[in-house]
């Protein structure tokens, strides 16, 4: 197992307004390290919307750096593309993108110890924080979506430090495929497929929900 990345910048949020005036935290802000990963999450970061963000499944979010590019190219107009944090994570990291980790997997950074749970669902937050209503679309079209981790093993991290694959319990699904067999509409979802994610004990519950949904 050679799956690793370099983490660029570690970010945090606090509450503050959107365009509309929704108070949010997903527009993080580098901070500098050395930095204490917790159980619910990087030392410094918040949740506005505890609902549908945060928890302990949902403790820290890697956005692949590697993608930025990308988004620079397609939507050259959203300045905010410029630095780390655009996508409200915590970890911007090059190196691993979706089709290269999978639900389950096991990460050390730092004296940390992380899960993937599953990947993030687009939300209309992230259209109101680029002001583009067409980001959700894109995302599920393009499958960058970026995911989550649990934290298993609490430690301090700092921005260069490298994400290194320590553990793989399957190889079926990857958060790109899973991503795809959730969201993306041109995909047809097999009851097979459905009950094969589900089954994996470690993805997240917000996606063993969902999956759940589909096939009742």
């Amino acid at each position: 197992m050679t799956e690793s990345a370099i983490v660029h910048a570690l970010c945090v949020g606090q509450p503050a307004p959107l365009a509309d005036g929704k108070i949010s935290s997903i527009d993080k802000q580098i901070v500098d390290g050395p930095v204490r990963i917790g159980r619910m999450g990087l030392e410094g970061d918040t949740q506005s919307d505890r609902k549908h963000h945060g928890g302990e499944h949902m403790a820290v979010h890697l956005y692949a750096a590697d993608h930025y590019p990308c988004w620079r190219s397609e939507i050259p107009d959203v300045e905010r593309l410029s630095s780390p944090g655009a996508f409200g994570e915590n970890l911007h990291a090059e190196g691993l993108t979706e089709a290269q980790v999978f639900i389950g997997d096991r990460f050390r950074l730092g004296a940390s110890l992380l899960e993937l749970s599953m990947g993030r669902q687009p939300c209309s937050t992230l259209e109101r924080h680029f002001r583009r209503k067409d980001m959700v679309r894109r995302i599920i079209a393009n499958h960058r979506c970026g995911w989550y981790f649990r934290v298993l093993e609490e430690g301090r991290v700092k921005a260069g430090d490298r994400i290194e694959l320590v553990e793989r319990v399957q190889t079926r699904w990857n958060v790109e495929d899973a991503f795809v067999l959730l969201f993306d509409p041109k995909r047809d979802s097999t009851l097979s497929d459905m009950r094969d994610l589900l089954s994996i004990s470690q993805l997240g519950p917000q996606w063993q929900a969902k999956l759940a949904a589909k096939l009742r």
